[in-house]
């Protein structure tokens, strides 16, 4: 038969905390990485947005001196 024994449990119960606490910092380098590629994403496009109203500024700033 497979008994297994309450020290066998316990040990499994001591472990418990090391694995939360490395599945949680797991899922905080994860959100740093998102995070730092959204925001670089969000800044290019962000720059090409500005640049392209820039030129739009400058278009319609030709339009009415002509």
């Amino acid at each position: 038969m497979d008994h297994t024994s309450p020290g066998d449990i316990f040990i499994l119960f001591t472990f418990l905390p090391i694995i939360f606490y490395l599945v949680l910092i797991v899922l905080a380098f994860y959100f740093v990485i998102k995070v730092v590629k959204f925001t670089n994403e969000k800044t290019k496009l962000d720059r090409d947005r500005n640049e392209r109203l820039t030129e739009i500024i400058k278009i319609l700033n030709q339009d009415k001196s002509n």
